[in-house]
C-alpha cells in the first residue's frame, strides 16, 4: 500500500497504483489514507514514508514528490511541483538562522522529527537555480548484528576497549547504520560513558548498561571544531564521531585514541586497503611519516562496507562488509609505506576473522541473502568471485605477508 499526500493543498490523497512512477517502478496497490490534518505539507510527505515504508523523499520542481520503496522509486500525489512549492515546504521545516545559513552555503543538512517520534535525515540544495530536498526516513529501532546481517567480527570490533576503528564507503552505504549497532551492543553490555558528534543525529540511543550523550552539530555545540576539542573533557569511554572530515577532526580523534579512549568514525573510501592513503590524504606531505606511526600504534580495525540487493524474501538489502584487523604484519606495513599488500592481508587473514568482498558476497550467496548475479554486478574483481564461488582460491587469497 502506497499512502500517497499530495502538497500544496494541504489535503491528503490517493493515487492509483504506481502510475506516473518512473520506469523500473513495480506496481503497487494504493489506498486512500488521511495524514492528520494539522501536518505541514512536507510533513503529510514524511508521514507517507512512514506508513509506505519508504526510504527516502525527493521533492524537485517539475516533478511530483517522489518515495523510494524498496529500492523502487514512485511519484506521489496528483500535484507537479513548482520551485515555489519546494522552496516553501522546505522553509516550513528550518529556522531563520538555518534560512541564512542555506542561502550563504547552498546547502544545509539537518534532522526533523514527527510528534509521534518519527525523525527524519534532510538535506536542501541547489538544482539548476532553484531549490530541491532529499529526506532519508531514520529507523526509530536501532537494528543488531544479526539484523543487519553483520559478519561476526563486527561484535569482536565492539569488544575493543581502545583505539582507532573506521568505517568506510561511500555515502549511503549503511555505515552509519553499522556504527550505532556497534554503539547499541556497547550501551548494552558495558558500563561506559559515550558521547557522539553528529551531523546531524541520526539513531537515539536510551541509556542501557551505559549513558550516552548526544551532542548535534549546530544544535549543542557550534561546529566539528570545538566539539572535538573540549571532548576528551567530558570524560567519556566512547567516542563516536559522525565523519571525519579533515585533518583537523582526525587529529582529535587520533589524540584520543592515543589517550586510552575507544573512537569510532566514518571516512569516504572504497576499500578497507585504500583507507590509509584517503586518511593521508587529508595532511599535508610533511606529517605523513607521523600520521603512519600514529595509525601504526593506534588503528584497531577498519571495516567497509557496501549495500547489495537481496534475494530473501523480507530482506531488502543486505551488507558486504570487508573487514581489516590491524595485526603486527598491518602494523608493518603501514609503517613501511607498503599499503598496497594490505588488501593481501585482508584476503590472506580469514582466520583471524578478515575478509575481501568477494569474501564476504561468498558467504551472502551461500547463505542465500544475495543471488549470484547481484554479486557479481557489485564485486571489485567479478572474475576472482567466479573462481571463488567455484571453491577455486588463488595463492594471493589466502597468503598473509610476512
Amino acid at each position: 500500500m502506497v499512502t500517497e499526500i499530495g502538497p500544496g493543498a494541504g489535503e491528503a490523497t490517493g493515487v492509483p497504483g504506481a502510475a506516473g512512477a518512473p520506469v523500473g517502478a513495480t506496481d503497487v496497490s494504493a489506498d486512500m489514507v488521511e495524514a492528520p490534518r494539522h501536518l505541514k505539507d512536507i510533513e503529510k510527505l514524511f508521514y507517507a514514508m512512514g506508513k509506505n515504508k519508504a526510504s527516502d523523499l525527493h521533492l524537485k520542481s517539475g516533478l511530483r514528490p517522489i518515495l523510494r520503496i524498496a529500492t523502487i522509486l514512485h511519484e506521489v500525489g496528483n500535484k507537479v511541483l513548482r520551485a515555489d512549492d519546494v522552496k516553501r515546504m522546505s522553509y516550513e521545516i528550518i529556522s531563520e538562522k538555518q534560512k541564512g545559513q542555506f542561502e550563504e552555503n547552498k546547502g544545509l543538512d539537518f534532522a526533523y522529527s514527527l510528534d509521534d517520534g518519527s525523525r527524519f535525515r534532510v538535506n536542501i540544495f541547489m538544482d539548476r537555480g532553484t531549490v530541491a530536498l532529499a529526506a532519508r526516513r531514520v529507523n526509530p529501532s536501532i537494528p543488531n548484528f544479526d539484523q543487519l546481517h553483520l559478519p561476526p567480527t563486527i561484535k569482536r570490533i565492539a569488544q575493543v576497549t581502545q583505539g582507532l576503528v573506521i568505517m568506510a564507503g561511500p555515502t549511503g552505504q549503511g555505515k552509519s547504520t553499522t556504527l550505532a549497532s556497534i554503539i547499541q551492543w556497547i550501551n548494552e553490555n558495558r558500563r561506559v560513558h559515550i558521547i557522539t558528534i553528529e551531523d546531524p543525529v541520526e539513531y537515539l540511543f536510551k541509556d542501557a548498561k551505559s549513558f550516552v550523550n548526544q551532542r548535534e552539530i549546530g544544535i549543542d555545540v557550534e561546529d566539528w571544531h570545538m566539539a572535538l576539542k573540549h571532548i576528551v573533557r567530558q570524560n567519556p569511554d566512547v567516542i563516536l564521531v559522525g565523519e571525519m572530515r579533515d585533518h583537523i577532526s582526525f587529529d582529535a580523534a587520533l589524540m584520543a585514541a592515543e589517550t586510552g579512549h575507544l573512537v569510532f568514525g566514518t571516512i569516504h573510501a572504497s576499500s578497507a586497503g585504500q583507507t590509509i592513503g584517503r586518511i593521508l590524504d587529508l595532511f599535508p606531505p610533511t606529517r605523513h611519516d607521523q600520521i603512519r606511526m600514529l595509525l601504526a600504534f593506534n588503528l584497531k580495525a577498519i571495516g567497509c562496507q557496501k549495500l547489495l540487493p537481496s534475494c530473501k524474501e523480507g530482506i531488502r538489502m543486505v551488507p558486504a562488509v570487508e573487514i581489516l584487523l590491524v595485526n603486527p604484519t598491518v602494523n608493518k606495513l603501514i609503517m613501511n609505506k607498503e599499503d598496497k599488500k594490505i588488501q593481501d592481508v585482508i584476503r590472506g587473514g580469514a582466520e583471524e576473522g578478515m575478509q575481501d568482498f568477494n569474501q564476504s558476497m561468498v558467504k551472502l550467496i551461500n547463505a542465500g541473502l544475495v543471488s549470484k548475479k547481484v554479486a557479481l554486478q557489485f564485486s571489485p574483481n567479478p572474475e576472482q568471485l567466479k573462481m571463488n564461488l567455484q571453491g577455486i582460491f588463488l595463492g594471493e587469497d589466502h597468503k598473509i605477508i610476512g
